[in-house]
């Protein structure tokens, strides 16, 4: 009996030991109506099908839409901190949004773990403790197309951008590794749709090439525009402009532009073939880069807490710097400032099997740091 017991016992403190640390409940703020919805939609759709793989029953995620609202935003943000006291805030796919979220959350003592936005402020000297960026910052991919642009022998590129912090970002990006000249430069309205006075300037300007960041609806707009116009001049942009969710929108026209991502579906690793299979199981589509952001933002907070409680910050800040996990990208950490070290790729948008996307064709920087990490005051 006595043995018994004493088994019971161990049995009993064996099973404690084990017990996981405290529920996490994450506020997921995102866009999913209006112009841009199809990047929170598949932000939310990977941040949930890592949750669904893992088996994760201690995260309780709340999702509200934001509208590309900097307000809604900002009112969201403070009712998921104040009455809900959630733990973590993500899912903000503009920087305008970020700007008006993030700095306020944070000083509040709310973990903020980003699947997309990664605005120059929040990278520099404006960089917190308890913010975590999963995606980049915001010129890495910019930046990237500037070297491919040299690679690829252009002399003279018009560039452009919308007027918000995401778009002066891409064009100080492109433009810092960017070695020829430019034939001219333009900031767009947010949300424009209607392009043909900036199609006859790119004509008019001798252009030999096009490098443009226009996210989401905006982009589809142009390339539908610029192909239609005719003019012959190549076009290149990062992956925001030529991501998955709308290819199908752009067609043709997309076909055989280059676009820089830090993701494709293409990259061989087990974890990435899981996501790319069982995003397609689940929702019917091929994923985009968002869902393999969500992906890595969900599986980067799952991977803290298998380390630390919520509870204790300076724990389980430790424990997302250390970011355990296997990313879909393949090699990943933090710099200083809490923004991803990582390879950045070109890809070429093509047509497998009747139907557009992307594959990737080499790699425009490795171990890529962003350059504002210089300025954090964070070690």
């Amino acid at each position: 009996m006595k043995k018994l017991v004493s088994a019971g016992i161990a049995a009993l403190l064996s099973c404690t030991a084990s017990v996981a640390y405290a529920d996490v409940k994450v506020g997921m703020i995102t866009t999913l109506s209006g112009g841009g919805s199809t990047l929170g939609i598949d932000v939310r759709d990977g941040f949930e099908l890592a949750l669904k793989q893992s088996g994760n029953t201690e995260i309780e995620l709340l999702i509200e839409d934001d509208a590309r609202k900097p307000d809604v935003a900002k009112k969201l943000a403070d009712k998921f901190i104040q009455k809900d006291k959630v733990d973590i805030l993500t899912g903000i796919i503009w920087s305008n949004l970020a700007m008006a979220v993030v700095p306020a959350a944070t000083r509040k003592g709310t973990l903020y773990v980003s699947p997309n936005a990664g605005p120059s402020a929040l990278a520099g000297k404006a960089c917190h403790e308890n913010y975590y960026n999963v995606a980049w910052q915001n010129d890495n991919l910019h930046e990237a197309m500037g070297s491919h642009a040299n690679k690829a022998g252009y002399k003279k590129t018009f560039i452009l951008a919308p007027n918000y912090p995401a778009g002066t970002d891409a064009l100080k990006g492109f433009q810092r590794m960017y070695e020829g000249e430019l034939a001219g430069e333009l900031f767009t309205k947010l949300g424009q749709d209607d392009y043909a006075a900036e199609i006859a300037q790119i004509r008019a300007s001798g252009a030999d090439s096009v490098f443009f960041f226009l996210p989401g609806g905006m982009g589809i707009a142009f390339m539908k525009q610029y192909a239609q116009s005719g003019l012959d001049v190549p076009v290149m942009g990062p992956a925001f402009s030529f991501s998955q969710d709308i290819l199908p929108a752009i067609g043709d026209a997309a076909l055989g532009v280059a676009n820089s991502s830090q993701w494709g579906k293409d990259l061989e690793s087990d974890v990435n073939a899981k996501f790319v299979a069982g995003f397609k199981e689940t929702y019917g589509r091929l994923p985009s880069l968002y869902a393999s952001q969500g992906y890595d933002a969900a599986n980067l907070i799952l991977s803290a807490m298998a380390k630390a409680d919520v509870s204790d910050k300076d724990a389980f800040r430790a424990a997302l710097k250390q970011a355990d996990f296997e990313s879909v990208r393949g090699d990943f950490k933090f710099g200083n400032n809490n923004h991803p070290i990582q390879d950045i790729y070109v890809r070429e948008v093509v047509k497998e099997d009747g139907q557009i996307t992307n594959k990737i064709v080499g790699v425009a920087i490795k171990g890529h740091q962003d350059v504002y990490a210089s300025k954090c005051r964070m070690k």
